[in-house]
């Protein structure tokens, strides 16, 4: 991957943290997948563990959401607080500051990054993230926790996505 879309992603973590990457390809333009992306305040139009979302006044970075995560996962609710928000370079960092899990000193960025993918507009889209390890965990098994619901938003985002980009496609065809 090339260094320039990996300037974001470095993290330094300590020995009880864990950090990853994540890449995903979206067959659908930068600006329709960095439309869903930067809904800090409408997480749950992509991310299918998100049941509700609550910000109050205005979004900006420092901007905070009570997030409402729907049953099955070791959580209910999170805080989160908005870091960077970049609608130039496509960048969206968030901190989660508190809730009933075990996600402690969590930060993520996601970076959205136009690419060409079978000869259509298409977005490159990176996450990264670092969390402390909970006690009781290993390294591995935190990652890999964090990993998959990651993989699952990132997912759900390309289906989102791409659904939307043939629904702006499909229009009236003319027949000669």
């Amino acid at each position: 991957m090339e260094v320039q879309y990996m300037r974001h992603h470095n993290y330094q973590p300590n020995d009880n943290q864990c950090t990853s990457s994540l890449v995903k390809h979206i067959k659908a333009p930068v600006d329709l997948v960095w439309s869903l992306v930067r809904k800090f305040d409408q997480p749950q139009k992509y991310k299918p563990f998100v049941s509700r979302c609550i910000v109050q006044g205005d979004v900006n970075v420092g901007s905070l959401r009570q997030v409402n995560v729907k049953s099955g996962l070791p959580a209910t609710t999170s805080t989160e607080r908005l870091e960077l928000l970049d609608d130039e370079e496509h960048i969206l960092g968030i901190r989660i500051i508190g809730g009933d899990h075990r996600l402690k000193n969590y930060s993520s960025i996601i970076t959205v990054h136009p690419e060409i993918i079978d000869g259509r507009l298409g977005t490159l889209v990176i996450e990264s993230f670092v969390v402390d390890v909970p006690d009781g965990n290993t390294r591995d098994e935190t990652c890999y926790f964090v990993k998959a619901l990651i993989n699952c938003n990132l997912k759900s985002l390309a289906d989102v996505s791409e659904r939307m980009a043939m629904q702006d496609r499909v229009g009236p065809v003319n027949h000669v």
